[in-house]
């Protein structure tokens, strides 16, 4: 959920699924296995409300929220994604949230909270209704990194301190440095690129194919192969 006014001229109208990547690809790579990533297969989508007939305009898409649901190949899983970028009045969240049959991970609804684990409680531990969600800390993995971007993990080296993205989070919760030291490591050929061109088509296409099914009514649309 975002506010992207005071953005560059060709945001303004955006349909909230062009921009879905953010959302959709953790769904994905959480679903993915070494040398097999996980791949959706079709999305059904519904938009919601309605935007100002002056963004409106911009790219004929009148939704100020599309939410979208979408098979994954191979699998029992159904991920949901919800954008939205104008006319919702919502504080920034950049966020996903992940169910399984022994535990689940929820994301705080809002700055300065901590996330939630979920425990399913057992015969062998049995746990009271209150202790099922617990709180917990998201841990800084800057120890993956070369020590010379590990601190770039953290808000406050961060370089350009004005852009939203650093100042929510330490650039995209501090995946920046991440992000750069797996591009340079594919391009050196130490490890191979993920996601790849071919996966990185197919989460584009969630998106690109959510907004064609909100913009028909919902009707389910195949994803392309590439």
């Amino acid at each position: 959920m975002q506010d992207m006014d005071g953005w560059p001229n060709y945001w303004p109208g955006l349909p909230p699924m062009w921009y879905a990547t953010h959302c959709v690809s953790p769904c994905l790579a959480i679903l993915s296995e070494p040398g097999k990533p996980a791949l959706a297969d079709s999305v059904v989508c519904h938009g919601s409300g309605r935007i100002s007939e002056e963004l409106i305009s911009n790219y004929g898409s009148p939704f100020a929220i599309e939410s979208a649901t979408f098979k994954i190949k191979g699998s029992d899983v159904v991920a949901e994604v919800t954008r939205s970028l104008f006319d919702t009045a919502r504080q920034y969240r950049e966020s996903f949230d992940a169910y399984g049959s022994k535990a689940s991970f929820e994301w705080q609804l809002a700055e300065n909270q901590q996330p939630l684990i979920h425990t399913k409680s057992t015969s062998a531990k049995p746990i009271s209704e209150p202790e099922i969600a617990q709180e917990t800390t998201v841990p800084d993995f800057a120890h993956l990194l070369p020590e010379g971007i590990q601190k770039f993990t953290m808000p406050a080296a961060i370089q350009d301190a004005d852009h939203l993205s650093f100042l929510q989070g330490g650039g995209h919760g501090g995946s920046h440095p991440h992000l750069v030291h797996a591009f340079i490591q594919a391009v050196l050929g130490n490890k191979a690129a993920f996601p790849d061109a071919e996966t990185s088509a197919n989460w584009t296409m969630v998106g690109i194919c959510a907004h064609e099914s909100a913009m028909s009514g919902g009707d389910r649309v195949q994803i392309p192969n590439f």
